[in-house]
């Protein structure tokens, strides 16, 4: 395509010509905004809010299970102390990992009368939140990000791969329409989990810039591009980028309507969101508002 027709492209893309597909909304963390992350509470709450997929962190317990918990220690989110690895399921199901969360109250007249925040024992692990996807009244899909660095080194992602066949999600038919993708800011984990389950879909997140990374090339093990929604403030036309080399772009943390809407026109295919709710509304009011001027004219 020559320059002259791109940049026209561009400009009719800009002025609402070209109407971009929706990005699907992931929560991230579940509804975090509303209700404490990583909790069943912030999942279900999510599914309520029209989520398309749910997004979680995941960390090997010191038994071996795969915990959904993004720090290395619990103390932040939770009323218990320790680090993960260090600390089995049953040590952890004794701790409330929903109660520390409380929304900002908006007068003092609400921080009166709302109810406390609930209360939510036990770590949850990543077993019961695939069979909370699984047994949702529609398709959702999840991704799963692998902490790195962290002490058991790659055990991780050979455990994810274990779960994902126990659920018989390991070797998906259609990796498009894969219910779980994998994603991590390490290129290792990427790799060494692309080796292992080379069906599902997987997600190189980044925050800063590599050269290659910026005109778009992926690592042939990555299906995907996480830039920070930083990134794309700075430099909008990655998503064009990568889409023109054949890959998608999952952007995070989108919360801001004006990020958003940066989303959406640039054509990011998924945003990850702390406020699934506002989210879609504010895309549904953008596709409303182009989708009417365009038929207008």
């Amino acid at each position: 395509m020559c320059h002259r027709c791109r940049k026209w492209i561009e400009v009719a893309r800009i002025m609402g010509a070209v109407r971009q597909p929706t990005p699907d909304v992931v929560a991230h963390r579940g509804a975090s905004a509303h209700r404490a992350e990583h909790t069943h509470g912030a999942y279900e709450l999510a599914l309520e809010q029209g989520a398309d997929a749910l997004e979680c962190d995941i960390r090997v317990s010191r038994d071996g299970r795969l915990v959904c918990v993004h720090d290395r220690r619990i103390d932040r989110t939770s009323s218990g102390r320790g680090v993960v690895s260090e600390l089995t399921v049953a040590s952890m199901s004794e701790v409330d990992f929903g109660g520390w969360h409380q929304e900002p109250p908006v007068s003092a007249d609400e921080l009166v009368r709302r109810p406390a925040a609930t209360p939510e024992h036990g770590v949850l692990t990543l077993d019961e939140l695939l069979g909370l996807v699984r047994d949702h009244s529609r398709p959702v899909r999840l991704f799963i990000e692998t902490k790195h660095p962290v002490r058991y080194g790659g055990l991780v992602e050979h455990k994810l791969v274990a779960l994902l066949a126990r659920h018989g999600l390991a070797a998906p038919t259609d990796p498009e329409s894969s219910p779980v993708l994998m994603m991590s800011f390490s290129q290792s984990a990427v790799r060494r989990f692309r080796e292992a389950a080379p069906g599902v879909p997987t997600v190189l997140l980044f925050d800063r810039f590599r050269s290659s990374w910026r005109s778009g090339v992926l690592p042939p093990w990555a299906d995907l591009a996480g830039p920070d929604i930083r990134l794309l403030r700075e430099d909008p036309g990655l998503v064009a980028r990568v889409a023109a080399l054949g890959r998608d772009t999952y952007c995070w943390t989108v919360d801001d309507p004006a990020d958003v809407e940066l989303c959406r026109r640039a054509g990011v295919r998924f945003v990850a969101t702390n406020s699934p709710a506002s989210t879609r509304f504010h895309l549904a009011e953008s596709e409303s508002a182009q989708f009417g001027s365009v038929t207008a004219d």
